[in-house]
């Protein structure tokens, strides 16, 4: 595999605000909106912002973010069926060294399957998926998954 670079612009444009885009995606809510997104200053910070999202949101998105297509690639490859796959994810921040640091990413993914002979293949699939999340291997913070698999019959999903 080659190297690869993914190119994103951060512009400020008030108080604790400014926009992130990035040139090579696209959102498709607006025409021409570049796949921007606002970004801010978390409110637990002085003259932070609630409800934009901050690079502690981000960060926290990217490590699940990863688990998902890393999920669904080793799912795709094992043949695992599935009908659902969420990811609840929480980063925590927290001072060590004198510094703030996010210290630790929990993930939770509910695997939602239909028959419950496949409940083992899940586990692995997704054991898998977390050894391989390139993002996990990636940063320092300590990254724990703990997934919940339900098994849904056909009739339930009606």
């Amino acid at each position: 595999m080659s190297t690869h670079y993914y190119n994103v612009d951060v512009t400020w444009n008030e108080e604790r605000k400014g926009i992130m885009c990035s040139p090579e995606l696209s959102t498709g809510l607006a025409a021409g909106d570049g796949g921007c997104i606002q970004v801010a200053t978390p409110p637990q910070f002085p003259k932070g912002v609630a409800g934009i999202w901050s690079p502690e949101h981000l960060f926290t998105a990217s490590v699940a973010s990863c688990l998902m297509s890393t999920f669904l690639a080793v799912a795709e490859n094992s043949k695992l069926e599935f009908t659902a796959f969420t990811c609840k994810s929480r980063g925590k921040l927290d001072m060590e060294d004198r510094q703030y640091r996010m210290t630790e990413i929990i993930l939770e993914p509910h695997i939602t399957l239909t028959r419950e002979e496949d409940r083992a293949k899940a586990e692995r699939v997704i054991r898998k998926a977390e050894e391989r999340c390139l993002i996990t291997h990636s940063i320092r913070s300590d990254v724990k998954v703990n997934p919940v698999i339900v098994v849904q019959s056909a009739e339930e999903v009606v």
